[in-house]
């Protein structure tokens, strides 16, 4: 399957080693309009053994190239909109690293414009890659065989370094990145949802930007984005989750921490340890638990533990035998609404109701 790769930053530079890595695939093409970038995957081929490839100033020229069985948009979050309507245009399989946008008005707009499609409709999947991680995919596969019956609890702390630089510091100001609960939380968001097996009603969160970039200045302006808070969110089923974020917590031992607590038992994630602990009520008491290490088989680690080529991998299968994306785009929309009510709820010091954000429909699919 030829690839190509819209973005070559960071994460597209991720993208490009995994789909070097696997099997049955190749990287095609490239498009990038910032030079540093393109340099950037110029180095990872080379570094690889692979011949140049043609690259591209913008993704409308690699598409015209007919180069690509399927891409990967990996540009920053605000240009995600037209670049993914383009690709669908195209009838093109997409890749979306996340957000799908930066606002539900735009995730709307491309999902609007791929439903118009019908059948015709090439796949499109947003990157919530977390789900991939090795101890986070065995904590979910635990918790939806009823290892600790059924789900009243979800607590994931992500404690971490501030947001890392970012081509034309892009990442340090909310218009273009939604907002750090849109921008980086969506995965926790998205865990939520897909580990408690039903809708989103209510959320309350308390944040603020506290530390990090208040020295920094980018053509006047200092950056805006929040750098810790906590948010509580409440499930239709009477479930509840909490998210507790540090973004200058870079002192710590694991940076990500996910546990479920169901009527019989909690489970628990560490990353980048990679532990997975069960303790069952009847069985185990403090301290008395299993636990096992779990390790990624993917042959490239990489900057997310190996779930970006597990991904990939699963992108893959699914164009080839046409099969839906595990990552839909009302996956897309809703991570970002929660976010976004996340978002809303410490700018007006109040609870926010998911029916505020989304319509009747949209809180069915």
């Amino acid at each position: 399957m030829r690839f190509g790769v819209i973005g070559t930053g960071m994460m597209g530079i991720e993208h490009i080693a995994n789909l070097i890595a696997l099997d049955g695939a190749e990287v095609a093409a490239y498009c990038d309009n910032w030079e540093p970038s393109l340099e950037a995957a110029h180095y990872q081929l080379a570094c690889s053994g692979l011949d140049p490839i043609p690259c591209f100033e913008n993704h409308r020229m690699m598409l015209d190239a007919g180069l690509c069985d399927a891409v990967v948009v990996a540009t920053p979050n605000h240009l995600h909109t037209d670049i993914v309507l383009d690709v669908a245009s195209a009838s093109v399989p997409q890749l979306i690293e996340k957000p799908l946008a930066t606002t539900l008005d735009d995730c709307r707009r491309i999902i609007d414009a791929l439903d118009a499609l019908g059948p015709a409709a090439p796949l499109a999947w947003v990157g919530l890659e977390y789900r991939y991680m090795a101890p986070v995919a065995s904590l979910i596969e635990q918790a939806h065989a009823g290892a600790v019956g059924p789900i009243r609890m979800v607590a994931i702390r992500e404690h971490r370094f501030p947001f890392q630089p970012k081509v034309r510091d892009w990442n340090r100001f909310n218009r273009n990145t939604g907002g750090t609960f849109v921008e980086k939380c969506c995965h926790f968001f998205d865990l939520m949802r897909f580990i408690v097996g039903c809708q989103p009603v209510r959320v309350m969160a308390s944040g603020a930007q506290d530390l990090n970039h208040l020295d920094e200045r980018y053509d006047g302006e200092t950056p805006d984005i929040l750098d810790n808070a906590f948010v509580i969110v409440e499930f239709a089923s009477g479930a509840r989750a909490l998210l507790d974020l540090c973004m200058f917590a870079d002192a710590t031992r694991n940076q990500e921490e996910l546990s479920v607590v169901g009527e019989g038992g909690k489970l628990e994630a560490l990353i980048p340890d990679d532990v997975l602990r069960v303790g069952l009520r009847e069985r185990d008491w403090i301290g008395n638990i299993t636990e096992r290490q779990i390790t990624s088989t993917a042959p490239v680690v990489g900057h997310h533990h190996g779930s970006s080529y597990i991904e990939l991998e699963r992108f893959r299968d699914a164009v080839l035998k046409s099969a839906p994306a595990e990552c839909s785009l009302m996956d897309g929309l809703w991570s970002v609404a929660m976010g976004r009510a996340a978002h809303i709820s410490i700018d007006e010091g109040r609870p926010v109701q998911m029916s505020e954000l989304l319509t009747a429909a949209e809180m069915c699919r």
